[in-house]
């Protein structure tokens, strides 16, 4: 399996990051190849410029020529067929870095393209076939739910779209991590692991 690994949270001493390593250890262990970026670490740029809305339908080439910086991500997209993300969930969705890498990255003629007289999208990135997201959320699993898991749905219906039709998602949360205990955590990291284990 050819793995990309998307790992987001500015801090490389947190959970997150902590988590995002043993995702990586885990695929490497496995026999998988991995690519692997760490948005903050890379300093990622996630603001979605006024060049990208203004050139957002054309000739992709000419786009990454001038986005330099989103080139490797676009080809490791286009190379891989699992995708993993790894975040925080802050105010019920993904971290700004995160949300600004599907707003940069998945572009069209990319990850999906609107054919002429279509009502919906095509998808691009059909290599695709595994989607996991392994996160973490302050705030109870009951909370979460009262709040409509705003993130989950733009991972599972939006992300999803552009990917194979068969894509097989996995949704590995962590609720409640504020007041976790060191055990709690543990045994977390050990379901991911177990987790990324069987993918295949």
């Amino acid at each position: 399996m050819r793995a990309l690994v998307i790992v987001a949270h500015p801090s490389p001493e947190s959970f997150v990051s902590f988590l995002g390593s043993e995702v990586v250890a885990e695929l490497q262990n496995s026999g998988h190849e991995i690519r692997h970026h760490d948005l903050w670490a890379e300093e990622f740029i996630p603001v979605f410029t006024a060049y990208e809305r203004l050139n957002h339908v054309g000739d992709v080439e000419e786009k990454l020529k001038n986005l330099p910086e989103l080139r490797q991500h676009v080809e490791d997209l286009q190379w891989c067929d699992a995708l993993v993300l790894v975040y925080p969930t802050w105010w019920s969705g993904q971290p700004a870095m995160l949300k600004g890498w599907f707003d940069r990255v998945l572009m069209n003629g990319v990850a999906w393209v609107l054919p002429d007289g279509a009502a919906r999208i095509r998808p691009l990135l059909t290599n695709v076939r595994r989607l996991v997201v392994v996160t973490t959320h302050g705030s109870s699993k009951f909370v979460n739910a009262l709040e409509g898991e705003s993130g989950k749905r733009t991972v599972f219906r939006s992300v999803r779209l552009m990917l194979h039709r068969r894509v097989r998602c996995e949704w590995i949360a962590m609720y409640g991590v504020d007041n976790a205990t060191l055990s709690q955590r543990e045994k977390f990291s050990s379901r991911v692991r177990r987790r990324i284990r069987r993918l295949e």
